[in-house]
C-alpha cells in the first residue's frame, strides 16, 4: 500500500478567498444542501458552550459528506460584541479529515470559510424562492456578511438597487460608500422599516437577539432570508414576520432545536411544527420533495442557521483546489508511523 503523504495543508484568509470564489461556493453549497436531502450526510446537533456572563459562545459542528466526500468539523467562537471591534464575531478553524486513514489532512480559516458559505447558502434559497424579476435587496446588517451577501444575491438575481441598514449608522454609511461605485443604486437608510419598504429581498444579517424586521413591514411577494440569529433565544424577525411566511430551513432538525425565529412564535402558539414547508435541499432533488413559491404576492422566508455540512464541503472544495495549484502551506503535526517500525 502506497504510504500517505505526511503533513497537514493549513490554508489562511487570503488563500481561502482565491480558492474559493463565490460561484464556486454556491455550486458547493447546492451539492451539499442535495446531498443533505438524500441523506448522504451525518448531521449531529452543533455543541455549543455558552460562557458566562454575556452572549459569548464555544462551539463545535462536526459532519460527514457522501458526496461530495468530506469527513471533518468546524470548531469556532462566536463573540457578537466584536461588530465594533477589528476582530470578526466568528472565529476558529475548519479541520478536514480524510476518510480512508482518519487523518488530519487540512487545517482552513473558519472565519473566511463561514462568511462565503453563509452567503452561499442564502444564494441558493433565493435563487429557488425569490421572484425571477427581484431587482431591489434590503441588507438588515453592515458587516462582514453584508458584504458577502451583497455578492452572493448578486449572483442569482440582477440586482441593481441596494438599501442597507445598521444600529451603526456609521456602518451602513461607509457600506454605501465602499460598494457605491459597482453600478448600482446603495443607500444607507436611517432605519430598518426604510430599508425593506418595497424591497424584493431582505438580508436579516445582525448579532441582535431581538427582531429587527417585523412583520407589517414586509410587502407581499418579498423573499426573507433570516440569517443572522442562530440560537434557540435569538431571533430577528417578530412572530409576525414568520406567521405570514411560507416558511423554509436548512435543516428542519436544526430548527425544531435551535431556531429562535421560529421557536418564539411557536411558543406563542401562532405556528406549529407543520408551518415548515420543507429544507432547502428538498427543492433541488429530483423530483423535488417539497414545493417552492407558488405565486408572485407570496411572502417567502428562508431561516438560516448554518450546517457543518457547508463548511466540511467549502474545506474539500478548497482542499482538492489547493492539491491541484499548490497553493497553502503544509505543516508536520504528525500521525504518520516510521513505515519500518
Amino acid at each position: 500500500m502506497t504510504q500517505p503523504r505526511a503533513g497537514t495543508l493549513f490554508v489562511d484568509h487570503g488563500d481561502v478567498l482565491a480558492l474559493l470564489p463565490m460561484s464556486e461556493c454556491v455550486d458547493a453549497m447546492t451539492e451539499a444542501l442535495r446531498t443533505l436531502a438524500l441523506g448522504g450526510a451525518l448531521l449531529p446537533l452543533r455543541t455549543v458552550v455558552r460562557l458566562p456572563d454575556g452572549p459569548n459562545a464555544f462551539a463545535l459542528m462536526p459532519a460527514a459528506l457522501r458526496e461530495p466526500s468530506a469527513l471533518g468539523a468546524k470548531v469556532i467562537t462566536v463573540f457578537p460584541g466584536n461588530d465594533a471591534t477589528p476582530y470578526d464575531s466568528h472565529q476558529g478553524a475548519v479541520l478536514l479529515f480524510d476518510m480512508e486513514f482518519g487523518r488530519l489532512i487540512a487545517i482552513l480559516d473558519a472565519s473566511t470559510i463561514t462568511a462565503l458559505r453563509t452567503a452561499a447558502v442564502t444564494a441558493v434559497a433565493t435563487r429557488l424562492l425569490a421572484r425571477p424579476e427581484a431587482r431591489t435587496l434590503a441588507l438588515l446588517g453592515a458587516g462582514v456578511q453584508a458584504e458577502t451577501h451583497l455578492e452572493s444575491i448578486s449572483l442569482v438575481r440582477p440586482i441593481d438597487e441596494v438599501r442597507v441598514w445598521s444600529r451603526s449608522g456609521d456602518r451602513a454609511r461607509r457600506f454605501a460608500e465602499k460598494f457605491g461605485a459597482t453600478g448600482r443604486r446603495i443607500v444607507a437608510c436611517p432605519s430598518a422599516r426604510e430599508a425593506v419598504d418595497g424591497a424584493d429581498v431582505v438580508c436579516t444579517i445582525t448579532s441582535s437577539r431581538e427582531p429587527v424586521l417585523l412583520g407589517d413591514w414586509i410587502a407581499p411577494g418579498t423573499h426573507v432570508n433570516a440569517v443572522g440569529a442562530s440560537l434557540a433565544t435569538s431571533r430577528e424577525l417578530d412572530s409576525a414576520a414568520v406567521a405570514k411566511s411560507r416558511l423554509y430551513v436548512d435543516r428542519r432538525e436544526s430548527t425544531l432545536n435551535e431556531g429562535g425565529d421560529f421557536l418564539v412564535p411557536k411558543r406563542e402558539g401562532l405556528i406549529g411544527d407543520d408551518h415548515i414547508v420543507g429544507e432547502i435541499g428538498e427543492l433541488l432533488v429530483d423530483p423535488p420533495r417539497a414545493q417552492g413559491r407558488r405565486s408572485p404576492q407570496e411572502i417567502t422566508l428562508f431561516k438560516s442557521l448554518g450546517l457543518a455540512i457547508e463548511d466540511v464541503a467549502a474545506a474539500r472544495r478548497i482542499y482538492d483546489r489547493a492539491i491541484a495549484t499548490g497553493a497553502g502551506k503544509w505543516l508536520e503535526l504528525g500521525g504518520l508511523r516510521d513505515a519500518h517500525a
